[in-house]
């Protein structure tokens, strides 16, 4: 290389650093500006309290239990050899 390249290079080198410099200042936040306010939730306990009788109570739906919709004898009920009455 010429000596004429070597300094073209530390110039562009020194210019894109201040720039990078300068930007990045401007970009990001300054540790002043870091704070952030955080929702407080409430602690774990071991206490189990007794659930709403709104939907808790006897005369709730149960979900678990299984619903059964017309007569499910066939046992093969996609088999298309049945015969058509």
């Amino acid at each position: 290389m010429k000596q004429k390249d070597i300094i073209v290079i530390i110039v562009v080198t020194f210019i894109s650093v201040v720039i990078s410099l300068l930007l990045s200042t401007k970009l990001f936040d300054p540790p002043k500006n870091r704070t952030t306010e955080v929702e407080v939730v409430q602690s774990i306990t071991s206490d189990f309290l007794t659930p709403d009788k709104k939907y808790f109570n006897d005369k709730s739906l149960n979900p678990t239990k299984l619903i059964q919709i017309g007569d499910s004898s066939n046992s093969q009920p996609f088999n298309n050899n049945q015969t058509q009455q």
